[in-house]
């Protein structure tokens, strides 16, 4: 056995594989990989090898769109057959909001370059003469797709690794792994020690015992899944005598199932409600080639809607049922990229879909080893948008949650219910009492929106048909049994209330809770110094001045936004956007130097933040401090430390919907006496607490860009337009990136469009941007409807020469065309004379 590797790759299924020979073709030849049994011993072998194109993340729909084209490249670069049968996948719709949902995908995948074709129910019939068509609506079909052999495609990957000078160890199980002084880790084995500069984890469903090694708990735990061999049936043997083509996957999204032909028989996989997880502490040191016993009656719904359907199905004998472990994460997306904390430790876990992703996330993430960044934008399955908070039992909730809903309806405005409320503020149950409708984020509880007292949804605008097993459409019912919430891929009950809660705040004053923010203090003789040396702006040289600063990538896009702040002497506080916590928070530890001129501490839980916002912000904030807060006193983009009635407050004049205001930073435990004062001071001047939601509509409103949509490290920071906020006189991370890129000519350009006759919809991002010659030109990244200036609008990246105010454009929405023109940046308050006032 070797004693020293570049790399070292744990776990010997396709995944662990696909990252082995990846890093093999970026040229690192003398990486490992170790298996502890054979090769796809693990959940790989009873795969059921589908490739679906179809995902609504942006991430996962580039990794899975890669590995379908590179199978096919694999067989021809080793010769081996990886039995890809190209036979497509039709998903059917019988509701109008599911075929929404396939509406706002096709726009995902035009902007991604995956073709999507539109069946109707006849053409549906031609493919799948076996399928009945009653109550289908049409059906999309991906012509690229279909299933795969897992064991032969990995060992294709494994020829393609040796050839390049990978080296695998089967039968070899590690048993130790250390980070030694010199940096290098050293992974112990029942064959020997071997250091590597790089560890990869692809342990799949031993991805907890593998994080127990190195101190880390990795989100992974594996759920069941079933599926159902049948008996050859004569029908579909007669197709095959006759020479006809394979009639392709198909999906009942519906009835949360799929189907596909299997040796002349039928291959039907439910995706069920109670399905359990499974190896929450592992599997056993034996474990291979496991199965775990049916549960046939768990099925039993879906068995008899896909009988109704396919009523071949029903004609023939079962021939094997596979219950095997799939892992799982809370959101049911991979998680691929550096764990939090390790230095070249990285993460390959968590793959739900893992043939279909295995090939692009090891693609992806030997991009970013080798080359220090990947090409993709990642933060979709970035490993760090998960906290401390997925504790196991969060996990189990969360993960049976993600597997029964792989088939639901994906609403953009779902909050899904388990595992919550986890995180809570103080100021949770005022909220709540005043009719605060919450999401989730990073586990902390926010207000999404404020429902008025007694109100609920209509009875008969709910569900979407008792015979759809997916077809829930709403949030579950409050403690009194209201039900508040409908989603919709269209604008929803709440769109009115929401725009209500931007009218007070325009006109009077608003309250809301931030306090889920990340925060971090950057203290020490040297903090300012490293600072400098990391954000592209320049760190405010006077105390007290605030500036929206950005950590690029070395090639100069956009990793992360902080607002910051010198609230003492060489005491420098940082805000973050509260998702990616543990992600920003990484980064800054990793860039920190080592020789104690710099102490990071995570402060997010101490301090909550309350914005106040609107022109009588000032008036209401009057009455409970004596700080100037006059112009010329508090000037837009300055923070003071002030009193708030008996408590005090780190008072910043910045927020984010673009109104006269301040953020409230305060200690915790004084935010319900601060809460309640504000209340009690802003009752003459209309004061009303609002939500998430709002306050996104009038960011829109500001173009203001977000993380990881208008910024993102495959776009150039100059292409995000935050010119204003990169100093050139000085040195920082990835500026010779940055300007190399700019010198060669910018790909992207960031704008803002008002969207015309979109009357019951807005864009939400993804959405294909055209030309008026029918030219794909962009994708949106952003919409909103702006209450302020009564417009539809969309934050838009397009190819340079289309950003400028006034070009004419398109934009497609749920499948239809829609005039947008450009208008110019912060279509509300252009010159910024209400944020001054």
């Amino acid at each position: 056995m070797k004693t020293h590797a570049r790399a070292v790759v744990i776990g010997g299924g396709v995944v662990g594989v696909s990252t082995l020979y990846h890093l093999a073709k970026k040229g690192w030849s003398d990486a490992v990989l170790i298996e502890r049994k054979e090769l796809t011993s693990g959940s790989t072998w009873h795969a059921a090898g589908l490739l679906p194109l179809f995902n609504l993340s942006y991430s996962v729909g580039q990794l899975h769109k890669y590995s379908v084209r590179f199978y096919q490249e694999l067989q021809e670069e080793t010769g081996m057959n990886v039995g890809f049968s190209k036979v497509s996948n039709i998903r059917l719709a019988r509701t109008k909001d599911r075929w929404e949902e396939y509406m706002y995908y096709a726009g995902i995948a035009e902007t991604i370059g995956v073709t999507v074709n539109v069946l109707t129910p006849e053409q549906v019939k031609e493919i799948w003469p076996l399928c009945e068509m009653d109550g289908i609506l049409g059906a999309i079909q991906h012509p690229d797709d279909g299933y795969i052999q897992p064991a032969d495609l990995t060992q294709a990957l494994a020829k393609g690794a040796r050839d390049l000078g990978a080296t695998i160890y089967r039968n070899t199980t590690v048993t130790a792994i250390a980070q030694q002084p010199d940096g290098l880790w050293k992974v112990t084995t029942d064959k020997g020690e071997i250091t590597a500069e790089h560890i990869i984890s692809c342990t799949g469903n031993f991805a907890r015992k593998t994080g127990e090694m190195v101190g880390i708990n990795i989100p992974v735990i594996p759920v069941e899944h079933q599926y159902i061999v049948t008996e050859p049936h004569p029908a579909i043997q007669e197709r095959k005598a006759k020479g006809l083509p394979e009639m392709g996957v198909l999906r009942e999204s519906d009835s949360s199932w799929y189907m596909r032909e299997e040796n002349g028989g039928l291959l039907l996989g439910p995706y069920e409600v109670g399905a359990p997880v499974c190896y929450v502490d592992g599997p056993s040191d034996e474990s291979e080639y496991e199965l775990f016993n049916e549960e046939l009656d768990r099925l039993m719904p879906y068995i008899e809607t896909a009988i109704v359907r396919v009523p071949a199905f029903g004609e023939v004998g079962i021939k094997k049922v596979y219950n095997g472990a799939i892992a799982y994460t809370p959101d049911g997306s991979p998680i691929v990229g550096p764990a939090p904390g390790l230095k070249n430790f990285w993460l390959n876990e968590g793959h739900s879909f893992g043939i279909t992703a295995a090939g692009g996330a090891g693609w992806q993430l030997a991009e970013w080893i080798v080359d220090g960044e990947p090409t993709v934008d990642m933060m979709g399955v970035d490993p760090r948008r998960f906290g401390p908070y997925a504790t196991e039992g969060y996990l189990i909730e969360k993960n049976e949650e993600a597997y029964a809903n792989v088939f639901t309806m994906h609403y953009p405005d779902e909050e899904r219910s388990a595992a919550r409320p986890l995180k809570t503020t103080p100021v949770y149950d005022r909220l709540k009492k005043m009719g605060a409708v919450f999401g989730s984020v990073y586990g902390w509880e926010r207000a999404n929106w404020f429902a008025p007292k007694g109100y609920e949804v209509p009875a008969e605008d709910l569900g979407v048909g008792a015979e759809v097993l997916t077809g829930h459409n709403h949030a579950p019912a409050l403690e009194d049994g209201r039900i508040v919430e409908k989603w919709s891929f269209r604008r929803s009950n709440y769109f009115d209330h929401v725009g209500n809660e931007v009218k007070n705040v325009h006109e009077n004053v608003g309250v809301l809770d931030m306090s889920a923010f990340a925060k971090m203090e950057v203290s020490g003789p040297g903090a300012r110094a490293f600072l400098d040396s990391i954000f592209a702006n320049a760190i405010p040289k006077k105390r007290g001045r605030i500036a929206l600063c950005h950590l690029l990538t070395k090639q100069g896009g956009v990793r992360s936004e902080f607002t910051v702040y010198e609230w003492a002497p060489d005491r420098f506080y940082l805000v973050s956007a509260g998702a990616y916590e543990a992600h920003d928070q990484d980064y800054l530890r990793k860039l920190a130097p080592t020789d104690g001129s710099v102490k990071l501490t995570q402060i997010t839980q101490r301090l909550g933040v309350l914005v106040l916002a609107g022109p009588k912000s000032r008036q209401v904030l009057k009455k409970l401090t004596r700080t100037s807060l006059e112009n010329k006193d508090f000037p837009w983009l300055s923070g003071k430390e002030i009193s708030v009635g008996m408590a005090s407050a780190h008072a910043l004049r910045v927020n984010f919907v673009g109104e006269l205001g301040w953020e409230l930073h305060h200690p915790i435990e004084m935010q319900n006496y601060i809460f309640d004062k504000l209340m009690e001071a802003g009752a003459e001047f209309g004061i009303k607490p609002f939500g998430i939601r709002a306050m996104l509509s009038m960011s829109v409103e500001k173009s203001y860009r977000l993380i990881p949509r208008e910024m993102s490290i495959e776009y150039n920071a100059y292409e995000s337009g935050l010119d204003r906020f990169i100093k050139t006189d000085k040195e920082f991370l990835g500026k010779q990136g940055l300007l190399s890129y700019k010198e060669k000519g910018l790909k992207w350009n960031f704008c803002t469009l008002v969207v015309e006759g979109a009357n019951d919809l807005d864009a939400r991002g993804s959405e294909a941007i055209y030309n008026e010659a029918g030219e794909l030109i962009g994708r949106a990244t952003n919409g909103a409807y702006g209450w302020r200036i009564g417009k539809s609008l969309a934050l838009a990246m397009v190819k340079p020469g289309y950003a400028e105010t006034g070009t004419r454009l398109k934009i497609k929405i749920l499948g239809n065309l829609y005039n947008a023109s450009v208008v110019a940046e912060s279509p509300f308050d252009t010159d910024n004379v209400a944020l001054r006032a």
